[in-house]
């Protein structure tokens, strides 16, 4: 976590999600690997559509891609927004939202990111992870002032 002139900034997720990420990616890439070299996945062992090795390959990408985001993720609390990089960045103005719920399994928060879903005047939904403590914190201060608004 820091503080910044922009606001709060946390990692949405926990080193040891990212981790357990990079293990499901890595292992896919050996597995799929094993499968070429072996002949089990094609027998002429080139890549063409007709063998399913493409295939698996951009499903592999896909989840490559999402492992890099999942690293790169970070979310930043300011006194007028919220917002999270990610596959898409996400932000939403504070003053728009009608609805907060903080959701999180304690005890699980090393592996499982809390999240917090919010609504907008307009009926968007966003979701914004975190791993950080002091986010955590600040995320239910303001599903506290968002109940305490609407009342």
């Amino acid at each position: 976590m820091s503080t910044a002139a922009s606001g709060l900034i946390s990692p949405a997720f926990s080193r040891s999600f990212k981790l357990l990420a990079l293990l499901i990616v890595a292992t896919s890439a050996s597995w799929m690997y094993q499968l070429w070299a072996t002949g089990q996945l094609a027998a002429n062992r080139q890549m063409s559509p007709s063998n399913g090795l493409i295939w698996l390959f951009c499903g592999w990408l896909l989840m490559a891609f999402t492992l890099v985001s999942i690293y790169r993720s970070k979310t930043t609390l300011t006194d007028n927004t919220l917002k999270q990089t990610w596959i898409w960045d996400k932000e939403v103005v504070l003053p728009e939202l009608v609805y907060a719920k903080l959701i999180r399994i304690k005890g699980l928060d090393w592996l499982i990111a809390p999240r917090l879903y919010v609504r907008t005047m307009m009926g968007k939904f966003t979701v914004f992870y975190t791993a950080d403590k002091a986010m955590i914190a600040e995320f239910q201060k303001l599903v506290i002032a968002i109940q305490q608004r609407s009342l």
